[in-house]
């Protein structure tokens, strides 16, 4: 079977710095996969060069067999990947519904009609509510982002990447900063999402990275270090030792 993502000997050079180091990784379709390791490991610098943020020194990646290693990002998202980012990137004096209208329209061929505003559109406005339904944020629709708290924001970023339509979704660190009833929200959307979504995400909560994935890939100084079922990693000595700073 044709895997959803294959990261082939990814490397990415900033100067002397070997930040990504001869990444190998395949990810099957419907996969959960937790990308961990300490910080500077270069989880999410990998992350850029899969999705187009960054173009990898070397290497190849590519989505359901085909090659997007030298594409731009935009074409990337057309072809289905969506992302999340570490810090939330959002327009805070927008409300909800216009921030997702955007990330609607970014995808079609609408986005070159600039005389014509939102309401002229009423396919794009319940396309966008849907999506706020789908994150608990339908009630928060007309309201500018900043009036939102950070977890809220964590939802709308959601949001805005499923709206995209992924058939591969890039999570980077989904739960940094929530509170715990904010995290366990977030965990619980993840969790639901359908299985024809192949969600691929770093997480520093092991509780959370444990509890979505299917396999989990741990990354220490640009390279994988250990691989396997959370059962697996959890009892990997060296994983252990990486954890406590012994390595």
């Amino acid at each position: 079977m044709t895997a959803a993502v294959e990261i082939e000997d990814l490397a990415k050079v900033f100067g002397g710095l070997r930040a990504v180091d001869g990444v190998t990784l395949r990810v099957a379709a419907g996969e959960r996969r937790a990308l961990i390791g300490p910080n500077g490991a270069g989880k999410t610098t990998l992350f850029h060069c899969v999705t187009g943020t960054l173009l990898a020194s070397s290497g190849r990646v590519k989505l359901y067999g085909h090659d997007v290693t030298h594409m731009p990002e935009h074409r990337r998202t057309k072809l289905g990947m969506g992302r999340t980012f570490q810090i939330t990137n959002v327009f805070t004096d927008l409300s909800l519904t216009e921030n997702l209208a955007l990330s609607i329209v970014g995808t079609d061929r609408r986005k070159w009609i600039f005389h014509r505003p939102l309401e002229a559109f009423p396919a794009i406005r319940a396309q966008a509510l849907a999506g706020l339904d789908a994150v608990g944020l339908k009630d928060r629709a007309d309201h500018p982002v900043r009036l939102l708290s950070y977890g809220e924001r964590r939802q709308l970023e959601l949001a805005l990447a499923l709206n995209t339509g992924p058939k591969v979704l890039f999570l980077d660190e989904p739960c940094a900063g929530l509170s715990p009833s904010e995290r366990q929200r977030i965990f619980n959307m993840i969790r639901g999402l359908p299985r024809d979504i192949t969600v691929v995400l770093i997480e520093h909560d092991m509780d959370v990275a444990l509890g979505l994935a299917d396999r989990v890939t741990v990354m220490h100084r640009g390279r994988v270090m250990a691989e396997g079922t959370p059962e697996e990693v959890q009892a990997n000595a060296q994983v252990r030792d990486v954890y406590f700073g012994h390595v």
